[in-house]
């Protein structure tokens, strides 16, 4: 359904009766997980930092009897850090609009307007849409400091975040460059494949995890995407640092997972037996049912149930342990990502009487009521390698 940018008249946002449906989905269930727009941790800094170490490597050491105290050792800390970036929107009512709920569209027909303050309604509306977009960065994010305000903080979402156990399953992710509708990168890709951005350099063209389809292949090194089989190619426009991940069309197999899985316990991830969990879309959820569910004979794998952080999961049993399963729309289709929930944070730029995120009136300019909707939020990961990702999976859409 339509959007509309500036004042809300009667006029643009028509009155109707009857029980009001959300055709959009809600949920955010990687932000809710870790403490929602409520929880997290509060800083005074559009910077946070954290800090890692290690542990020397074993081996039986052992002294003499009798000997002199060896050399000092020490080991040496690194540190992490992130930004919050602002989430900032604005509605606004015209004074008409507000005053006549009961002004309907649809004549003749019985019934009252459920919506009996358009203001409030949209403000919670905007509100849930900012989570969603949090959510979105959380996972998607690409990372952003800039040196002065002429460019947007960005926080670096999770799948950005994961380095060391990142598995590209098929073929290799490709390093590109666009202009126009072009993007130039070495490739085997062929008409109708799908493809997936990870990073889009300077272009707001393309979303970072939708899927896209291959639309021509003009040689080797270029390729143009339609958002849409068969679709018009998308302008993308000019520019550098893009990455694109081909979607296979192999299932995959229980060593596809096993393999992450045990990547991930290697170095140091799935320590929490509670807060262990693999979070996937829709696709990844069919491809991980059906694998397990022919790997033993059709027997329930996945038949437990946990809450954590309020959001109700799924367990799965592995070789690793139980693990919850965390269904995520916002989670590129192409994704499986294992993740160590207690690692998790959002942190909030407080604002001094104002708290975290919040809402608040604005001057009247003409006969309507304003409000703005503001907040600053990024994400605290710990250490990335207790997490792990497996992109460029089979997926239906």
């Amino acid at each position: 359904m339509p959007g509309i940018t500036g004042q809300g008249t009667t006029y643009n946002l028509p009155n109707f009766v009857g029980e009001l449906f959300q055709i959009t989905p809600e949920a955010t269930p990687l932000l809710s997980a870790i403490g929602g727009l409520t929880g997290g941790v509060s800083v005074k800094t559009t910077e946070k930092e954290w800090q890692i170490t290690d542990l020397r490597d074993n081996d039986q050491n052992v002294a003499l009897e009798g000997a002199p105290a060896p050399s000092g050792v020490a080991r040496v800390r690194s540190n992490v850090t992130n930004v919050a970036e602002i989430h900032h929107s604005a509605v606004e009512t015209s004074y008409t609009k507000q005053a006549t709920p009961d002004k309907t569209t649809t004549a003749g027909v019985d019934g009252q307007n459920p919506v009996r303050n358009e203001h409030d309604a949209q403000v919670i509306n905007e509100m849930k849409a900012i989570a969603k977009d949090v959510n979105h960065s959380f996972w998607n994010g690409e990372y952003q400091k800039p040196a002065d305000n002429t460019t947007a903080r960005k926080t670096r979402g999770l799948l950005q975040a994961i380095a060391t156990n990142r598995v590209i399953y098929g073929n290799a992710e490709i390093t590109a460059t666009t202009a126009t509708d072009t993007i130039t990168g070495t490739h085997s890709l062929s008409v109708g494949d799908k493809v997936v951005f990870t990073a889009r350099g300077a272009s707001t063209a393309v979303v970072i995890g939708k899927t896209y389809f291959v639309q021509s292949v003009s040689t080797t090194v270029s390729f143009k995407v339609a958002s849409t089989p068969g679709g018009s190619a998308i302008t993308i426009g000019t520019a550098t640092g893009v990455k694109v991940i081909p979607i296979s069309a192999t299932a995959p197999t229980l060593d596809t997972y096993n393999n992450l899985f045990q990547k991930a316990y290697d170095n140091g991830g799935l320590g929490d037996v509670i807060s262990a969990t693999i979070a996937c879309n829709s696709s990844q959820k069919r491809n991980l049912t059906a694998t397990y569910a022919a790997a033993y004979a059709k027997s329930d794998p996945l038949a437990g149930t946990r809450n954590v952080g309020g959001v109700n999961l799924t367990t799965i049993e592995t070789d690793f342990g139980t693990l919850n399963i965390m269904l995520d729309r916002q989670l590129p289709q192409d994704a499986l990502a294992i993740v160590s929930l207690e690692q998790l944070a959002p942190f909030f730029l407080e604002v001094d009487g104002k708290g975290h995120f919040f809402e608040e009136p604005l001057a009247t300019v003409g006969a309507a009521k304003r409000s703005q909707l503001y907040g600053e939020i990024g994400l605290e990961y710990g250490n990335e390698k207790a997490h792990a990702q497996l992109r460029g999976l089979p997926v239906f859409v």
